[in-house]
């Protein structure tokens, strides 16, 4: 008579196994659902009278806005531009250069547009007009830059501009260019998610090992 301990041990491991593996892959089959679900459905669907759409192409309005907002305040921050370029090095860089242009004019281009003009100013007359010249340059810099700042701030708007042009990305291209990026990140994830299925499958069996004891 043949011996059907065999078969029964091997019974015995599948009960044991086939749970573990099956909560395992369920594990795996959520996080990989939800992570479809970011992208998934790209356009939105009517199921049973349930509007379903993707996470992201139904949020992309609302973060083409959040991100328009953060990068005209913290990624481009013109108030921080403005300070910058009003700061009195700057000028005081482009002094040497300032200067030059201001001798070549009036001891160049001045004689040569006033001839007359020109035989009366020396060398002393041309520094002093330089001088002139350079201090009110030096507290005008700061106002033409502010102007200048406020008036190219409000050409860019920067912050409609970010968020048409996200707005209006294409969610096909979004969701190839993420899971390309994301690839191997994505992969931990399923695979942690298969993790956290099989020790809970191995929980649920050692208690109702210790229940049917």
């Amino acid at each position: 008579m043949l011996s059907l301990q065999p078969l029964n041990n091997i019974i015995s491991w599948l009960k044991i196994i086939l749970p573990l593996l099956l909560s395992a892959c369920t594990g795996w089959l959520v996080i990989w659902v939800f992570i479809k679900c970011l992208f998934r459905p790209l356009h939105r669907v009517n199921i049973g009278g349930i509007k379903i759409q993707g996470i992201i192409p139904a949020r992309q309005q609302m973060l083409a806005t959040k991100i328009g907002e953060l990068v005209s305040k913290e990624l481009i921050s013109f108030s921080a531009v403005q300070e910058k370029i009003t700061d009195p090095e700057n000028f005081n860089a482009l002094k040497p250069e300032i200067e030059k242009h201001i001798d070549s004019f009036l001891r160049e281009r001045l004689k040569s547009t006033f001839p007359m003009l020109g035989m009366l100013i020396g060398d002393k007359t041309i520094n002093q007009l330089k001088s002139a010249f350079m201090l009110e340059l030096e507290s005008l810099f700061p106002v033409l830059m502010k102007n200048y700042i406020t008036r190219l701030q409000n050409d860019l708007q920067i912050e409609k501009t970010v968020t048409e042009k996200i707005a209006a990305i294409s969610m096909e291209k979004t969701e190839k260019m993420f899971y390309q990026a994301a690839k191997k990140q994505l992969i931990y994830i399923q695979l942690g998610g298969a993790a956290m299925g099989l020790l809970m499958g191995l929980l649920h069996l050692l208690l109702n090992t210790q229940l049917y004891r």
